[in-house]
């Protein structure tokens, strides 16, 4: 049971529907009937995206990052520290083989969205390329986040998803990823860990954010402005936190309540086309 415990921490429930919602989500905007939102491409995918995707992405992180984390206080209480546990190793080989039984139940115009998420979901943390040591690839990198979602629109609808629905996501997935690297400036430049963040400094990080969520805004406004609008959300809360001198640890920890609250509007349009369309 601690084992289990340690695997599920380490996989940060907080954060389980950053993989499984944009799941949801393009399932919501691929499907035509009620039936195709439960077609098994779409549940098999959601299963594997809610836990051990992030088992595998996580995994992957804390192994490479054990060096790193020794510092660092997030590891203190809201997640874990990797000890050279082989029962981690072991999480983590299980969970890239169930990523490679996707394909298995997929089509084929759903594998390269796939192919593009264990590709980036590894060598975002692991060596040779290990793209969140590189400022601005560290962000770029993370489009990953995305690309469950464009994965399971396409394995419904059998077509790819629209190109700005792939760039919008892909800069909110940006955004994300550098606003959640802001706490962890200090640690890792301790450690000498170059990032996005550590590079524009605090101030600087905020308006980078600000900027590719206000562009993922515009984006998602060329295929319908009340999904630009909805994003605009973003970079108002990046001005609010500024202005009101809250915490940025603090603010990090809201980001999963923001988040699930957009992609809950999101699916529920995508359910209104569905039923009412």
């Amino acid at each position: 049971m601690a084992t289990l415990r340690y695997l599920l921490k380490l996989s940060r429930p907080r954060f389980w529907l950053y993989l499984a919602g944009p799941v949801v989500v393009g399932v919501a905007f691929a499907a035509d009937t009620v039936t195709d939102l439960f077609t098994l491409e779409a549940l098999a995918l959601f299963a594997y995206f809610l836990l051990p995707a992030n088992v595998l992405l996580y995994g992957v992180n804390d192994v490479f990052d054990a060096d790193v984390d020794a510092a660092n206080p997030k590891k203190d209480a809201k997640e874990v520290r990797y000890q050279g546990d082989s029962t981690v190793v072991a999480a983590v080989a299980l969970s890239a083989l169930l990523g490679l039984a996707t394909f298995a139940v997929t089509p084929a115009v759903a594998w390269p969205w796939l192919v593009g998420f264990f590709v980036l979901g590894v060598e975002y943390s692991a060596p040779p390329l290990r793209f969140k040591t590189t400022p601005f690839l560290d962000s770029l990198s993370n489009g990953l986040y995305i690309l469950p979602g464009a994965a399971a629109y396409a394995a419904v609808s059998g077509t790819n998803p629209p190109i700005a629905t792939v760039v919008g996501g892909w800069l909110w997935t940006m955004g994300m990823h550098t606003f959640s690297a802001i706490p962890d400036i200090d640690p890792d430049r301790a450690a000498g860990i170059e990032t996005t963040a550590t590079y524009l400094g605090e101030t600087r990080t905020y308006w980078y954010c600000a900027l590719v969520w206000l562009l993922a805004a515009l984006a998602f406004g060329t295929l319908d402005l009340r999904l630009g609008a909805l994003m605009v959300a973003y970079p108002i809360a990046v001005f609010a936190i500024t202005r009101s001198g809250v915490d940025v640890e603090r603010a990090y920890w809201w980001y999963p309540a923001l988040n699930t609250v957009v992609g809950m509007v999101l699916t529920l349009g995508g359910l209104w086309e569905v039923v009412y369309g």
